[in-house]
């Protein structure tokens, strides 16, 4: 709490030393009978005493300001840890005790960004992926444990050039580490196969240019999802091979009886019998053969009206909204495959022909189609399963649709999905790159 002020002090002062030189001129004058000489006289008598007050007065100023002007030092250095103690009750005691308490804060704060540093580097350093930082002359400027143990068996990583860590690499790996781009690969390590995913992202740190590498081991998650894959695959497979070979069996037994009884009439009924089931069999082998052989799209410029009135020709619906002012960019066949499937299976859903609707939205760097209907939908279940391989809820489906749909879409670097409509139908959007993106 402010007692004096320090002006209100040196006021004081100079009032007291003023009152007091004017005693000591009086006194000279009676005492000397010299009036004009009796200031003079004064001065020169309190000199001394001045310079001495003056000196008292100033020396705890000076080693207040110089604790301070060391105090501030020590902070630019980065040593928040003084402080200083004062029992001034004045504005120089508020600078202090202001003072202590920046170093106090400051004190406070770099104490909570080392805990978030270390608990960050904690938790970068124990990630199972791979973290590698380099800066703009291609050195390593921070590498976590995964790291140093997939690139350097173990060993601290910083300071290396990051060519010469890659070229030391298995070959794969230095080869995608090298590419700049994103990628998904399998290299062999310790006589294993090992999947990752690599995602590399270039940003400014302290000015400087600096390129940060991820690699995430995939190995347990796919073989996890590759086996699961399998089980559906069996699954759907025996369901199918059972619904058609255990009829087969009965009606060759029947049959053995009735050619043992001369019943042709009925013998025939038999075969022909054998003979759907033969071929639905067929049909659903050759569908995932189809499936499984999907060859690459083959990209090329795809003018939207005569694609669109190629579709109108072969099933029924209305076109909505304008097509976009750039063409398309795809594979012409495999699209249009996917979207006769898609309407087909519109129309079979129920839905009144002038209620299928299909619209081309041009979104920049991609375009999307959607196709609209007013059927039944689908329930969660189906929804949540109607991309996956093999999986129908028709007597006489495959499953292959839109699975197929799903893989056409996804080897252009798009995508598909499916929503149920407000007020019933279904909404299958197909999200295709545009060619600026290809």
């Amino acid at each position: 709490m402010r007692l004096f002020s320090l002006q209100g002090k040196l006021t004081l002062l100079f009032v007291g030393c003023a009152l007091f030189g004017a005693l000591i001129a009086t006194a000279l004058a009676r005492w000397f009978d010299m009036a004009l000489l009796s200031v003079p006289l004064a001065l020169i008598v309190m000199l001394p005493f001045l310079l001495w007050l003056g000196g008292l007065v100033a020396l705890p100023l000076t080693r207040l300001l110089r604790a301070l002007s060391g105090s501030v030092v020590a902070f630019r250095d980065g040593d928040f840890s003084f402080s200083i103690g004062t029992e001034r009750r004045d504005e120089l005691g508020e600078l202090v005790h202001a003072h202590n308490e920046l170093g106090r804060v400051l004190r406070d704060q770099r104490q909570n960004l080392f805990q978030r540093e270390l608990l960050l580097d904690t938790v970068v350093q124990n990630s199972p992926t791979a973290m590698l930082l380099t800066d703009n002359a291609d050195h390593i400027v921070y590498a976590n444990i995964a790291a140093r143990q997939l690139l350097n068996s173990g060993r601290a990583l910083n300071g290396l050039s990051f060519a010469q860590v890659i070229a030391e690499s298995p070959a794969i790996l230095g080869e995608r580490l090298a590419s700049g781009q994103d990628d998904l690969f399998t290299v062999t390590l310790n006589g294993e196969e090992e999947t990752f995913h690599l995602s590399q992202r270039a940003f400014r740190l302290q000015g400087q240019q600096h390129t940060l590498y991820l690699l995430k081991r995939l190995t347990r998650e796919l073989s996890r999802q590759e086996v699961q894959t399998w089980k559906k695959v069996i699954r759907v497979i025996s369901h199918e091979l059972n619904n058609s070979l255990a009829p087969i069996s009965s009606l060759a037994h029947s049959g053995r009886e009735l050619a043992r009884k001369g019943d042709l009439t009925r013998l025939t009924l038999v075969f022909d019998t054998i003979e759907e089931r033969t071929r639905h069999l067929d049909s659903f082998i050759r569908g995932y053969a189809e499936f499984a052989k999907l060859p690459q799209p083959r990209l090329s410029v795809v003018v939207w009206s005569p694609f669109i009135d190629g579709l109108a020709r072969q099933h029924r619906f209305q076109h909505v909204g304008r097509l976009p002012p750039n063409d398309g960019w795809f594979d012409r066949a495999q699209i249009e495959q996917v979207l006769i499937n898609v309407l087909k299976n519109a129309h079979e859903s129920g839905s009144p022909a002038d209620d299928v609707l299909l619209e081309v939205l041009d979104r920049g760097h991609e375009v999307r189609i959607e196709m609209r209907d007013r059927g039944s939908g689908m329930n969660e279940q189906v929804l949540a399963n109607a991309l996956v391989p093999f999986y129908s809820t028709k007597r006489s489906g495959t499953g292959l649709g839109l699975a197929l749909a799903r893989e056409i879409a996804e080897a252009h670097g798009g995508r598909i999905s499916l929503s149920n409509r407000d007020g019933g139908g279904l909404t299958v959007s197909i999200t295709l790159p545009n060619k600026i993106d290809a």
